[in-house]
């Protein structure tokens, strides 16, 4: 694996006087696919947002290519770096799904229309959703939807993907065409951070695997040795309740 590009160190979070981080340290090198994992509750969402700064760390670093990025002044071009897919979609109702993807290109990276729609067209066609660029959100399925949200979030070219939870808000029958759009991005290197309830998914597509309980991480190490044989008891535990792994 290559160099560096996301290096958490000592971060925590606070909502108050509730400790919902505490003292959370991981590096995700060029080309890692970082599954989290844990129960609910865990911290897994807050770490995310963190990360992307939708939340503000109460104390810590987060380093984005040896840059601590809390030092930022510009944290909407570290967000066009480490784009963000949401459980949610975040779609424009009144846009079609093309104008959806090119909106962050020319609003964002000032690229000329012409050379938006080319790229957003590229993106779309990559998820599978090229039949669907004059639709409006309204009229597409929930996996449908993502599917539109991880073009938009690829056309940013961002160096780290982040997912929060891409299926939770899926029926069960479309959860399959966002993973398999996930694993094929992972089959082509990308580099992606993603939480996740989906054992099997995280098992099969991550080579790093956080396990998080009550705020901090309880184990981390490679698919293998989270999967088939973890270390800590807390961890077992947790994978017993998935027993078709």
């Amino acid at each position: 694996m290559g160099e560096k590009i996301i290096e958490i160190k000592h971060l925590k979070k606070f909502f108050g006087k509730n400790e919902v981080l505490k003292d959370i340290n991981f590096s995700v090198k060029k080309g890692d696919v970082t599954c989290i994992i844990g129960a609910s509750g865990s911290g897994k969402s807050t770490l995310l947002r963190c990360i992307n700064l939708l939340e503000e760390p109460s104390s810590g670093e987060i380093l984005y290519i040896n840059q601590n990025i809390l030092d930022s002044k510009d944290i909407p071009a570290y967000r066009t770096k480490v784009g963000m897919v949401f459980q949610g979609f975040n779609l424009f109702d009144n846009m079609n799904v093309l104008q959806n993807c090119m909106i962050g290109l020319t609003k964002v990276l000032k690229e000329e229309k012409k050379q938006a729609e080319k790229e957003s067209l590229y993106y779309l066609e990559k998820v599978g959703m090229l039949p669907y660029i004059n639709a409006k959100p309204r009229q597409l399925s929930g996996g449908q939807k993502q599917r539109v949200a991880i073009a938009r979030a690829l056309a940013m070219k961002p160096d780290v993907l982040l997912f929060d939870e891409p299926t939770s808000a899926l029926d069960p029958q479309m959860v399959s065409e966002v993973l398999n759009v996930i694993k094929e991005l992972a089959k082509e290197g990308f580099t992606m951070i993603i939480v996740t309830h989906e054992m099997n998914f995280a098992r099969d597509v991550s080579n790093h695997v956080i396990y998080m309980k009550d705020g901090v991480i309880c184990e981390e190490g490679t698919s293998e040795e989270i999967f088939n044989n973890p270390k800590k008891e807390e961890t077992k535990k947790f994978l017993e309740r998935f027993t078709n792994l």
